[in-house]
């Protein structure tokens, strides 16, 4: 009975953490409405990035045993998030011909990203509705919908937004700003962690005014990112890719 119990409030806590996710992946789909991603392709991305919360925490509770409680260990947990969305983003669609403009990428960066919070918000739903107490679940979703899935989304996007802006440059540069701006999520990751979970209810005001203005600036990105021009040889260079 207990058994049964505990996967109904499993479930339930998935659909409702869903149904707030899929309100942000409405929004920012929106940042590529001229020319919409496949359905099939964004879904891939959201999948990918469901899958991957269960590695990541298994990674980080290796690391949590070997690091006591500090910003190192909130950096390292950063880097194992950060890292893994980008890894499982790359071998589901970015490396894919249909990712073939630069506002693609943070699209799929971010999508990634609300998968991943999907399945996380959904573990923290978990127990005040398995106990019953609506008034937590509530908090508790609002907490989750205003700042940590954001905090998601801004991290993983200023990625997405560092390799859009030099997706028409060579390798090398590729390499370099994909590389400095994964260094910035991480950092960026880690500073909000901190915030929330050394400095307790006090810090979070703050990360909520903080999350906000990056998402501000984040909006300002990406439309200088729908600016950047396909140059004239980079047509014949991606039907050559796709003959």
């Amino acid at each position: 009975m207990n058994l049964l119990f505990d996967a109904a409030s499993a479930v339930l806590a998935f659909l409702a953490s869903l149904a707030m996710i899929l309100v942000w992946l409405t929004f920012w789909l929106f940042e590529d409405g001229k020319h919409p991603e496949p359905r099939r392709f964004l879904l891939l991305a959201f999948v990918a990035g469901m899958l991957s919360v269960f590695p990541v925490l298994l990674f980080e509770a290796v690391a949590a045993s070997f690091v006591p409680m500090s910003f190192f260990l909130l950096i390292v947990w950063a880097f194992i998030e950060e890292g893994a969305k980008f890894t499982v983003a790359w071998f589901a669609v970015l490396r894919r011909p249909v990712c073939d403009e630069p506002i693609d990428i943070p699209v799929y960066l971010i999508t990634t990203a609300l998968g991943f919070s999907a399945v996380e918000n959904a573990f923290f739903l978990f127990k005040p509705i398995a106990n019953g107490v609506l008034l937590q679940t509530v908090a508790t979703g609002d907490l989750r919908f205003i700042g940590a899935t954001l905090i998601h989304v801004l991290a993983t996007s200023v990625t997405g937004a560092a390799l859009a802006l030099v997706f028409y440059q060579e390798r090398a540069r590729k390499i370099v700003y994909g590389a400095l701006g994964l260094i910035l999520a991480i950092f960026l990751h880690a500073v909000f962690n901190f915030l929330i979970i050394l400095k307790g209810a006090g810090g979070l005001l703050t990360v909520f005014m903080l999350v906000w203005v990056g998402i501000v600036f984040l909006l300002l990105a990406l439309e200088r990112v729908k600016e950047v021009e396909r140059p004239e040889w980079w047509q014949k260079v991606f039907m050559k890719r796709n003959v």
